[in-house]
């Protein structure tokens, strides 16, 4: 398992009962998890919060905050600065627990000595592109909707990073890795985090299940000569990281035997109890 545990302006304070308690910089959130079954302790600091996100028993949900938070606030790892905000879907703008794929990526870019150009497919606000990006890697990131992409750019202020070359592309993932191949354009690293289930903005129907084995086929046709990593994020309920694992066993690395492959979860130390809170899950072919 991938741990995250190289934060200061995040915590996980304590889970249990479906939910987790949180701190994103000097605020305290309380939201729904469904990994988190075991019970609760003590329940005593899960009252001292400021935003309370309820979940509906129809779907969806809202928040309830206790004290009025600004727009949007920061919280920072390492060098990298992102915007936080609660969004109406439970969301903050930010996996904290992607931190330890940020410190993988990076690592690898580092050790590189040479020039890497990255996809990421399904970026949503950008902090994988902001980690490639600050190693100074090319990054082309593709998302659906217009909103998170222009999260993605603040996120790239935050982190000054305005003068590396990164592009932000509005568009269908499977429809825009099809017009890659069209053009001929490489790349010498991919990350994905295809969501469970979403539309293109043009309507367009993405089913994990269905869609993924054909998306990775198409983006090992977009790999460079000299591929760097293919990773592979998903919080698919239901599916294993061994899924991942046999996907990439039997396309990449099939096609660069040189390179080896992984998979696991990723995870969130718990202050509280000392506990691991599991978050997803992690598939990678790695040079």
């Amino acid at each position: 398992m991938r741990i995250s545990n190289g934060w200061v302006d995040y915590e996980c304070l304590d889970a249990g009962g479906g939910e987790k308690l949180e701190r994103f910089g000097k605020y305290i959130l309380r939201r729904p998890d469904p990994q988190a079954m075991w019970n609760v302790s003590d329940y005593r600091n899960w009252q001292e919060i400021d935003g309370f996100y309820h979940r509906s028993n129809d779907g969806g949900g809202h928040w309830d905050f206790k004290t009025k938070l600004p727009e949007f606030w920061t919280i920072s790892y390492q060098d990298l600065t992102f915007k936080v905000s609660p969004t109406n879907f439970k969301h903050t703008g930010i996996f904290p627990e992607q931190a330890a794929n940020w410190d993988f990526v990076r690592e690898k870019i580092k050790k590189a000595n040479r020039e890497i150009k990255v996809l990421n497919l399904f970026a949503y606000t950008g902090c994988a592109t902001m980690a490639c990006a600050s190693m100074g890697a090319k990054v082309v990131q593709v998302d659906a909707s217009r909103g998170m992409t222009e999260w993605a750019k603040e996120n790239m202020h935050l982190s000054k990073l305005d003068k590396q070359e990164i592009h932000f592309i509005v568009d269908d993932c499977v429809k825009f890795v099809e017009r890659e191949i069209r053009r001929g354009n490489k790349y010498d690293a991919i990350i994905m985090d295809p969501p469970s289930y979403g539309r293109g903005p043009n309507k367009e129907v993405w089913k994990f299940e269905k869609n993924i084995y054909y998306l990775i086929n198409l983006c090992m046709q977009v790999l460079s000569d000299k591929p760097l990593f293919f990773l592979i994020n998903s919080y698919t309920t239901g599916i294993s990281h061994i899924v991942l694992l046999n996907i990439l066993k039997t396309t990449i690395l099939k096609k660069y035997p040189h390179g080896k492959v992984e998979s696991g979860e990723v995870g969130l130390p718990v202050t509280k109890d000392n506990l691991i809170l599991p978050c997803g899950i992690y598939g990678v072919w790695e040079e």
